[in-house]
């Protein structure tokens, strides 16, 4: 895969950071084309390496466009108020009369993932004092709650693990992490290492106890989606709570569904020419914003913690997008394994007695 070699100088400082930081071994290259890698895959111009994605004209510009999951299938007729028994090139006919404006708005209304080229400017992280800082720390031996899914926040969660830190991902059994239903490959590259917590949100006690004792909190959801159950976070001295989402938490951002492609394309991190792009590698905002999340964790508890630390995975693509990305090179790294991932809710009972120990 050919990827721009001012984006991998870029992410190698990321790694280099992030290994002073906390003395753990990263290599940038396998973090940004390892799920190409492990899986055989390619962008092929306008249509993602993964293939939900598509870059399409608009009347005065272009547009991406998800559809990865049924429910994004079935509001593709609700989209272009129309059936359709091609979606694609009905979609694509729709968003050629429209302006992006009016293309992302109406697809948000109806929860898509979509992304306007470019609409999203870079910025740093937004950090917000929640409580008392501690002494400085490391990671090692630190207890991370990662309730995160897909591809940005659990390779956070992985980089964390790697630095020595004791990671419980959380998951519900109605609504694992998806990329469970995925190739296990790309699932075990992510998770192998964390211990599995499955939990009901409809009686959160147990979660509200691990998030209590936890060092760090890594979370990708929307802010209200926790909050409404008492799960959003509060002030505790020293604790990082990393907050990862697509778009920002600005205004109705919060609530723009996002995945790695769109994300990147929102922030302006395309191949080819303004007036003729096409995809950047594979999903590539995901592990860009999984490596800077983890280096912004790590330098936060040199601080001391008691931080939100706000990611938005357009705003990471935005940061790169700003390097000059004429030169390629071809970057094939394949991950290094280290066994499976535990299968759900197989280490309730040992988060249960370290829980109970930690009161």
């Amino acid at each position: 895969m050919r990827i721009p070699v001012a984006v991998l100088q870029r992410a190698r400082r990321a790694a280099e950071t992030f290994h002073a930081l906390t003395g753990a071994e990263v290599d940038a290259a396998e973090l940004v084309t390892g799920r190409a890698a492990l899986l055989g895959l390619s962008p092929r111009g306008r249509i993602s390496a993964g293939g939900a994605t598509r870059l399409m004209r608009s009347s005065d510009g272009w547009c991406a466009l998800t559809l990865s999951r049924q429910d994004d299938l079935d509001a593709v007729p609700a989209l272009i108020e129309s059936d359709a028994d091609d979606p694609w090139s009905a979609v694509e006919r729709w968003m050629a009369e429209r302006t992006s404006a009016d293309v992302t708005m109406r697809a948000r209304l109806l929860g898509l993932p979509v992304a306007a080229l470019g609409e999203t400017a870079a910025a740093p992280p937004r950090i917000s004092t929640l409580a008392a800082p501690f002494a400085a720390r490391d990671v090692s031996g630190l207890l991370v709650a990662d309730l995160s899914s897909m591809w940005a926040g659990p390779l956070c969660g992985q980089l964390l693990a790697r630095a020595g830190a004791a990671v419980i991902k959380v998951e519900t059994r109605a609504r694992p992490d998806g990329t469970r239903a995925g190739p296990p490959a790309f699932f075990d590259w992510m998770n192998s290492g964390k211990l599995s917590y499955a939990v009901d949100l409809d009686e959160p006690s147990g979660l509200r106890q691990l998030l209590d004792a936890a060092d760090v909190v890594v979370e990708s959801s929307r802010p209200a989606a926790l909050a409404h159950r008492g799960l959003g976070p509060t002030p505790r001295d020293g604790q990082v709570w990393l907050r990862i989402t697509g778009h920002g938490t600005d205004g109705e951002r919060p609530n723009w569904v996002a995945f790695g492609d769109d994300a990147a394309v929102s922030g302006g991190l395309v191949d080819g020419t303004e007036s003729e792009p096409v995809f950047c590698g594979d999903a590539i905002a995901d592990p860009l914003t999984g490596l800077h999340a983890a280096v912004e964790t790590a330098r936060s508890l040199c601080r001391g913690g008691g931080e939100l630390i706000e990611m938005s995975m357009a705003a990471v693509a935005a940061t790169y997008a700003a390097d000059d990305r004429s030169v390629e090179t071809y970057c094939s790294a394949m991950p290094k394994l280290c066994g499976p991932a535990a299968e759900l809710g197989a280490d309730n009972g040992v988060v249960e007695r370290r829980l109970v120990a930690s009161c």
